[in-house]
């Protein structure tokens, strides 16, 4: 293995390490534990051929919480400490991830006001670039999908309003990922 496999490699290790030392393994989830819908959401990811950063923000998609789980594993406060963990660019998506307020933004996708992202953390509203908004499209995708693999019940109750915004998502989405959601969805 190359170097940059080697450092890739341990400094994945050391993240999983660290969400299991935040208690992301005893985190109740929709299919079981947050350690393993972050590990699967990852995964997903890495099927796809995502560029590193965004891998390791999947990893850590959560650890602020969301607009869909109660709860963290970490502070905001903590954010330096992820960002010298996981890098900067993957922290900045994990931030982008957990601070979208969905009930605002989500329905933006796909329309000329999707450059304004709805932040639920400081109550604001701010652009967003292209590249960051395709990180969060291609991180939503592999998150909801993750957890759609898992429970025919959530497949079941959600398939059509994520069939919806992914679809309203898909020109922001890489080709797996469009694949990945129309063969899953239906």
């Amino acid at each position: 293995m190359d170097t940059t496999g080697r450092l890739t490699s341990e400094r994945r290790a050391q993240a999983w390490q660290r969400l299991l030392a935040l208690g992301a393994g005893e985190f109740a989830h929709v299919n079981g534990s947050l350690a393993a819908h972050l590990h699967g959401t990852e995964a997903l990811l890495r099927r796809w051929g995502a560029r590193e950063a965004l891998c390791l923000a999947a990893l850590y998609h959560a650890v602020y919480g969301t607009d869909g789980i109660t709860g963290s594993l970490a502070s905001l406060g903590a954010r330096r400490r992820i960002a010298e963990l996981i890098g900067g660019e993957a922290e900045g998506i994990v931030y982008l991830y957990g601070a979208c307020a969905r009930d605002q933004f989500h329905p933006r996708i796909g329309s000329p006001d999707e450059v304004r992202f709805a932040d639920r953390y400081t109550g604001t509203e701010y652009p967003i670039d292209e590249a960051r908004l395709r990180d969060f499209c291609e991180l939503s995708v592999a998150n909801e999908l993750e957890l759609a693999f898992g429970n025919g019940a959530f497949r079941a109750k959600h398939r059509a309003s994520l069939r919806e915004l992914f679809d309203r998502m898909a020109p922001h989405l890489s080709e797996p990922a469009r694949t990945a959601y129309r063969r899953r969805l239906g």
